[in-house]
């Protein structure tokens, strides 16, 4: 417990001294996790409306394909991601392995199946007649899909909190594909499996501990802005 409570102090000491390194570190870990979840969104919300509207031999194979890629393990993902980067790779010549640039690929690849994964659910949960009123309604087939997705905004929104949840928290792919370079591809989620190799348990709960914080912050912001948008 000795160590528990030696956490939340170091945790509370950095704050509070606004510690140069845990701020950077921090704010990589945003800055790369939360540019991967906006191209999640770009690539999850198209393909997963795309798909739900759609109909064709082996929907259903390549809808559970979807739902299988929303529990990719993160190594797996960070070993491809890796051999496509490396410098006899495919992309070897773009030289961006062991950079936030290689991160955000990586954590964007974990994120992307789990937003289109949960938009093909909330598209299909609609009414089924919902898209034949839309368009006798004189609306394009383009204005008819945006309408179909503010009307499933709010579950869509969850799959935002899931899929930034799925990228804050993970260290696989990050480790493999950024090296955990101090000030320049450490993350609060690398950090804490280095201070806990070191035997520094406590420095290694205040990461935690900040890191669970932010988490937190960001899913009250997203929780508030669904939960105002519920139908009352």
């Amino acid at each position: 417990m000795d160590l528990i409570y030696e956490g939340f102090a170091k945790a509370v000491a950095l704050l509070a001294a606004l510690d140069r390194e845990v701020l950077d570190i921090t704010w990589l870990s945003l800055k790369v996790s939360g540019t991967a979840t906006l191209l999640s969104l770009v690539f999850g919300i198209t393909s997963g409306t795309a798909l739900a509207l759609a109909n064709f031999p082996g929907k259903r194979l390549v809808v559970s394909a979807v739902n299988t890629g929303m529990g990719l393990p993160p190594v797996v993902v960070g070993l491809f991601v890796t051999i496509f980067l490396w410098r006899n790779g495919p992309f070897g010549s773009l030289d961006i392995l062991y950079t936030p640039t290689a991160m955000i690929i990586a954590q964007a690849v974990i994120a992307t199946p789990i937003v289109c994964g949960i938009t093909v659910a909330s598209i299909q949960n609609l009414p089924p007649n919902l898209r034949l009123q839309i368009l006798a309604l004189g609306a394009t087939r383009p204005q008819m899909v945006w309408l179909l997705i503010r009307e499933a905004r709010l579950p869509l929104l969850a799959g935002v909190m899931a899929g930034f949840g799925g990228v804050i928290s993970e260290v696989g792919a990050s480790i493999m594909v950024g090296g955990n370079i101090k000030g320049y591809t450490r993350v609060l989620t690398t950090a804490t499996v280095m201070e806990t190799s070191k035997g520094n348990f406590d420095v290694a709960i205040a990461l935690s501990l900040i890191l669970l914080l932010l988490c937190f912050a960001i899913n009250y912001l997203l929780t508030r802005i669904q939960q105002r948008e519920r139908p009352r």
